[in-house]
């Protein structure tokens, strides 16, 4: 799968370069193939105290507490060891995509909120892909089949 990065706002574009970038706008010319944007764990089965703090969690639960229609009530903590909010070290932004195709950025401003979101879905399948981007750290990513 490659990635390709938006020069401008950071977001992630899977396998293909959009015409323009969803986020920030910029046009196709500001997007650079960067098959290393995200981190990955070295072993899934054995994670560093760095891919603790930084691989998102993802709980979903199928029956959401707040609207009565289809919806899925996703939950994301960035971190098995919750990552620090600091000045100096903070989660800058949280996307969610679903099947490749951003559904939304969560910007986070360090020392005011903990690095987790609720999000309402109101799709039941699909391959959910969470990804957060620590200042310091990089990328890290998280999928989950719905």
């Amino acid at each position: 799968m490659n990635t390709y990065v938006c020069g401008k706002c950071g977001y992630i574009a899977f396998d293909n370069v959009p015409e323009s970038c969803p986020v920030c706008g910029a046009k196709k010319e500001a997007f650079s193939l960067d098959n290393n944007a995200i981190k990955r764990p070295t072993d899934p089965n054995n994670l560093s105290e760095l891919e603790k703090k930084h691989i998102p969690v993802v709980k979903i639960e199928r029956k959401c507490g707040l609207i009565d229609s289809v919806c899925l009530d996703v939950n994301i903590k960035i971190g098995e060891i919750t990552h620090p909010m600091q000045s100096q070290h903070f989660i800058m932004y949280i996307d969610v995509y679903l099947d490749k195709n951003l559904v939304s950025r969560y910007h986070l401003t360090p020392e005011k909120l903990n690095p987790a979101l609720g999000i309402h879905l109101k799709v039941n399948s699909g391959k959910l892909l969470v990804l957060e981007n620590c200042n310091l750290h990089g990328r890290w990513v998280k999928e989950e089949l719905l």
